[in-house]
């Protein structure tokens, strides 16, 4: 009786196998005969891929699942290709309600697409957030017209939702958390980022411009109402990465980006700042890009609400040594830090500060080793 049992379990297990390959060769083959202007309709259940599922080329292309947690794309064991979904030289393409799990790389990668929206979309890395996950959930770059919305990302050892080199952005109604960073825009122009919900990742919102990227001197960006808060979790970035220099307890960052505004947000117990505007140099990295321009400017600061608890700042990682050895806030950390680090060459107000609830500000003054902190806001209020 127990040698018909195991025969039947071999059995069960081998059509198992057998489903899913043919499960992946259809669903592939579909993201490659697919004709423009058609949609593509994934089935209610749990399916698993051995390789990436990609398209190239496509226009006016629907990639539809039957919602959130009811089609999920696992990518556990991936043996081919390091995306989950991935999508190039395309137009108009929509990716909605269905999740991606457990991908070798990026969960979902777009690239030069033009018209690229993300809706009901979850990505997630199941089990501990750790260094072996993937970079990014939802990753758009060198793409136009880019929307998420009503999106979830978990887990990403860089950033869950991640927007970089693109143009005309906007990110709303989602949500992050364990990630390294939460949402990040990085090199790009005229996004908006509102009605998200950034809790419990490293960094909540990060708005970075760094050198040596095809796009360069991004910018022009707001984030305003959203609810970034309790972004306290240690930071699991694999070594060398950017945002492995982001120190835990994080609420908003920005890193060398310009005309960045900053409003109506709920920024609440981040142990570490809430707002934090410094240039690349605070970094220590060193420069090797003639054209990159290193410093943050224009960074407007306003009708935010701060909140934080009564305890001390990181003290590990590069940042976490500053606060205990230079900045000695105790637990009186600021809510806005700025390193002070200006462009002599540059006459305009790099950073203004107006109507925040609960403000409190330092000008760390990096550039002179923390030598004259300054508490005064007022020297920064502008219109």
């Amino acid at each position: 009786m127990k040698k018909n049992l195991h025969f039947f379990s071999f059995l069960l297990i081998s059509s198992t196998l057998f489903a899913q390959k043919d499960v992946q060769k259809r669903i592939q083959t579909q993201f490659i005969m697919a004709e423009n202007g058609s949609t593509i309709m994934l089935d209610e259940g749990s399916f698993t891929f051995t390789g990436s599922l990609s398209m190239e080329g496509k226009k006016n292309i629907t990639i539809k699942g039957k919602g959130k947690d009811k089609t999920i794309l696992s990518f556990k064991g991936q043996t081919d290709g390091a995306e989950g979904i991935r999508v190039s030289n395309a137009e108009n393409i929509t990716i909605e309600d269905l999740t991606v799990q457990d991908s070798k790389g990026d969960a979902v990668k777009t690239m030069n697409v033009i018209g690229i929206t993300f809706r009901n979309v979850k990505t997630e890395w199941t089990g501990e957030p750790k260094a072996e996950n993937g970079s990014y959930g939802l990753y758009p770059v060198q793409c136009e017209r880019v929307l998420i919305e009503g999106c979830e990302a978990i887990g990403a050892s860089d950033a869950g939702i991640y927007v970089g080199q693109s143009k005309d952005i906007i990110v709303r109604k989602s949500r992050a958390y364990h990630n390294v960073a939460g949402i990040e825009i990085e090199n790009s122009l005229n996004a908006e980022v509102y009605e998200n919900e950034a809790t419990e990742n490293t960094g909540g919102i990060l708005v970075f411009d760094l050198p040596d990227l095809i796009l360069k001197k991004g910018g022009y960006t707001k984030v305003y109402n959203n609810n970034v808060h309790h972004n306290n979790f240690l930071n699991f970035a694999p070594k060398g990465n950017i945002v492995g220099k982001v120190p835990d307890g994080t609420g908003v960052l920005i890193l060398a980006a310009n005309h960045v505004e900053i409003f109506n947000n709920q920024i609440i117990n981040n142990k570490s700042m809430g707002v934090g505007v410094i240039s690349y140099f605070t970094t220590e990295n060193p420069i090797k890009d003639p054209s990159y321009y290193p410093y943050s400017e224009a960074i407007s600061i306003y009708d935010n609400v701060f909140e934080r608890e009564k305890v001390k700042a990181t003290h590990k990682g590069r940042f976490g040594q500053i606060y205990k050895f230079k900045l000695r806030f105790g637990k009186n950390v600021p809510h806005i830090l700025w390193d002070g680090i200006v462009d002599a060459k540059n006459p305009n107000p790099i950073i203004c500060i107006k109507n925040n609830k609960n403000e409190s500000f330092a000008n760390m003054d990096v550039e002179h080793d923390f030598k004259n902190i300054s508490r005064d806001a007022s020297l920064y209020l502008c219109k």
